[in-house]
């Protein structure tokens, strides 16, 4: 199958390049010039083509919690929003923390799925934390990174274990920075929003302190640390210092962190409730300019899905946790380009280029010739507003429903097949 797209603007961060011309597609591949001998001819004229958005981070539910999202469904999801790669976390039931459990999902995803799905395995089994996974049978499986998301590794010395025994297969370790006795009982950012609501806070500190340690842990080992989620201006910081000090640390935002407030918690609406908790305006603040400086290297969605029966609860009882993928391009064109923080090849290599470079994906996040043809096409004026009912997505948590956005994908390629189109 060949197929061209033609007159398309083109922004490829990876080669730093951005132009007007044709894209060419030959079986799963990007290829040279074959424009008399195309099968199928897609007209890209006023659209943008980008290499395929890859998600670091993502919870698809699957196996053990289908009610809430499966890899079919997800997978659907997050072609609606442009995304041509996703990385799931263990926290699964049973958990991602054995070679069967990491062939099930890939077989899975291979038979179901409409983009590529790549394991993130235990870092610690059944992320309890107490005694490492098999990190280098997980690896052979086909995991990309380790993880015990969802829950910290509060044992340094676990910690310190984690990053020392995973240098030796080029794995990142990436944390989920928070102390839970510091956020104990906590559902919301810990400021003047929490007292007048009546709600028990978590303060930035929970978060600031675990960066900080695993910052140290990562200079004293010289293992891969990634950090999840940053959502405090103390976190942004404490990553740019240790990047001045050539500590390999990554680390990845949401788009919610550079979007909402603490306010939006103040109708009680359930699906405000995430964690890290929705922080202050300067933290939005600290959030962009660490996108802008280099400091925040990924943007990645935190995809996880609920119920709405879990949902529809009080709000300290109901679970912590937003749907992400149909959203995370046109929140990135309408806060971070649109606005003016970012330019359009800054965004888009923070899902892209950024991501496969940091984890070793191999001819991935590039449109160069001969890369695997995995691109997402923009469409800047494209508009729709987010309701329940076009939600593709099992489950329906997202704050942006009502929101009308106006950029997102129109067309979602994946291994040269055209998989999502508007």
């Amino acid at each position: 199958m060949r197929l061209q797209i033609k007159n398309i603007r083109i922004v490829d961060p990876s080669q730093n390049k951005d132009f007007i011309g044709d894209i060419f597609i030959e079986d799963d591949k990007i290829a040279s010039d074959f424009s008399n001998r195309a099968d199928k001819v897609v007209d890209g004229k006023g659209k943008i083509a980008v290499p395929g958005l890859i998600d670091v981070h993502a919870h698809l539910r699957e196996p053990g919690q289908e009610g809430k999202e499966t890899i079919y469904t997800g997978t659907r999801a997050a072609a609606k929003g442009g995304i041509t790669t996703v990385f799931c976390m263990p926290n699964t039931k049973p958990f991602i923390d054995n070679a069967p459990t990491v062939e099930f999902i890939l077989l899975k995803a291979q038979k179901e799925g409409l983009v590529n799905v790549f394991p993130i395995g235990c870092a610690t089994k059944s992320s309890q934390g107490e005694e490492l996974s098999e990190i280098g049978i997980l690896k052979k499986a086909g995991i990309v990174a380790v993880s015990d998301d969802g829950l910290p590794i509060l044992n340094s010395q676990i910690m310190r274990r984690t990053l020392e025994y995973t240098k030796m297969f080029k794995l990142p370790v990436i944390s989920h920075s928070e102390d839970k006795e510091l956020s104990k009982n906590g559902v919301m950012n810990e400021g003047k929003n929490s007292m007048i609501l009546g709600l028990r806070g978590i303060p930035k500190q929970a978060e600031e302190v675990m960066v900080s340690r695993d910052i140290m842990l990562a200079e004293l080992t010289g293992g891969y640390l990634h950090i999840a989620h940053v959502s405090t201006a103390g976190s942004v910081d404490l990553i740019r210092q240790a990047k001045k000090k050539d500590i390999k640390v990554t680390a990845e935002t949401c788009p919610h962190y550079f979007t909402l407030t603490d306010d939006a918690v103040k109708f009680y609406d359930t699906n405000t409730k995430i964690n890290p908790p929705l922080r202050e305006q300067r933290d939005i603040d600290a959030v962009k300019q660490g996108l802008l400086d280099g400091t925040i290297d990924c943007i990645a969605t935190d995809h996880a899905p609920h119920t709405q029966e879990e949902k529809n609860r009080e709000f300290d009882l109901a679970p912590f946790g937003i749907i992400g993928f149909e959203t995370v391009l046109s929140l990135a064109l309408e806060e971070l380009i649109d606005s003016g923080v970012l330019s359009f090849s800054q965004a888009i290599s923070k899902m892209t280029y950024n991501p496969a470079k940091i984890f070793n994906l191999k001819s991935r996040g590039s449109l160069e010739e001969g890369s695997i043809a995995d691109i997402t096409i923009i469409d800047t004026n494209y508009s729709y507003e987010l309701t329940k009912e076009n939600i593709v997505s099992k489950s329906k948590n997202s704050p942006f429903i009502g929101r009308r956005f106006k950029g997102g994908a129109v067309m979602t390629i994946v291994a040269g097949k055209i998989v999502w189109q508007v």
